[in-house]
């Protein structure tokens, strides 16, 4: 679509040309017809030739405006092909190899500073056992979201290093490491698309059976169905056909179809309804079966089943454990859980 689009563009001004053309030519031809020998047009014949003149004001514009639509264009395609050859900051290294995961990933004393910003992690320890759902929770701008985008080699610690089995991770490839884990956040990217391809996302050697049977699983089937063409409706930019819930319900498909170890879900519920986020959590239940599960949460209620919660404050990792260890605790995760469940 967005290709027809472009070329639309492009071929615009030379069918205008076209056109006013054939409408010059329409003119002087109907002249000829209407006088002959008389001296005068009839009045019917006067009003034609006013209404095919007007006409030609339309591709006159067009055309005249070109040049200024042009200039814009080519600016625009200056500062885009500039990006385009920018140097990319990700690029696998020689003698990286294909990452794999089967017992624990580990954390030691990790930093992380944006650019020369002040440290937004600091010294963080922390070892996850393979099958473990960890909470990470904390006041805003604790880093929560910061300590997990490292996992996925989104950014590199500034000190320290992140290990899977006991192998530092910038070994491994980024694609293969990623490809180890899905990732669920409250903004859900959804492409131009149809249905099928924003859950199949950049694959092609998933069927429809395949790409269905995710979507059961992500409570997403039923409204897919409900669609003008079900898994072949085009979405429309970032999934503007969708409500929040649904979009979320098709991310949750995109990580079932992949089926992978390692689960990220950063506060995945966090702006839907309660409807939503009843079919959204039902969903997210099923899918951290059998999985190592990073849950983000403010949302206190959604973690208290996890293995372990982690609680950070100003980039440290202040308390650790479990609901029950951490409530008896009496700090942090105590005076944030009094303060959402007060009554």
């Amino acid at each position: 679509m967005l290709r027809a689009q472009r070329f639309s563009s492009l071929t615009s001004p030379v069918t205008e040309v076209f056109g006013g053309m054939m409408i010059v030519g329409i003119l002087w031809y109907g002249t000829l017809l209407a006088l002959g020998d008389r001296p005068a047009m009839r009045p019917e014949e006067l009003i034609t030739f006013l209404v095919v003149a007007l006409r030609l004001m339309s591709p006159v514009k067009s055309v005249s405006n070109y040049p200024a639509v042009m200039a814009g264009a080519l600016a625009s395609a200056g500062r885009v092909y500039e990006v385009l050859d920018l140097t990319p900051d990700e690029g696998d290294r020689p003698g990286e190899t294909t990452a794999q995961f089967h017992e624990r990933i580990e954390y030691r004393r990790v930093s992380f500073a944006y650019a020369d910003e002040a440290e937004v992690l600091r010294d963080v320890e922390l070892e996850v056992r393979r099958g473990q759902v960890v909470a990470v929770v904390g006041p805003s701008g604790a880093g929560k979201t910061t300590l997990v985008d490292l996992l996925p080699r989104f950014y590199e610690p500034t000190a320290g290093a992140l290990f899977m089995d006991g192998v530092p991770i910038t070994r491994y490839t980024r694609r293969s490491l990623r490809a180890l884990m899905g990732i669920v956040s409250q903004e859900t990217i959804l492409l131009n698309d149809t249905v099928f391809a924003n859950i199949a996302y950049g694959r092609t050697d998933f069927t429809l059976d395949q790409v269905r049977a995710a979507a059961a699983a992500a409570n997403a089937e039923d409204f897919i169905a409900r669609l003008p063409e079900a898994y072949q409706t085009v979405l429309g930019e970032r999934g503007t056909r969708l409500s929040g819930g649904q979009r979320q319900r098709i991310a949750i498909a995109r990580a079932v179809l992949r089926d992978p170890p390692i689960l990220i879900l950063d506060e995945a519920t966090s702006q839907l309804d309660t409807e939503s986020e009843r079919l959204v959590q039902d969903a997210i239940d099923r899918l951290m079966r059998h999985r190592t599960v990073f849950v983000i949460a403010h949302r206190l209620a959604t973690v208290q089943h996890a293995d372990r919660i982690v609680v950070l404050h100003e980039g440290r990792i202040v308390e650790c454990g479990s609901h029950a260890d951490l409530l008896a605790a009496d700090g942090l995760y105590r005076r944030l859980y009094n303060l959402q469940f007060r009554t």
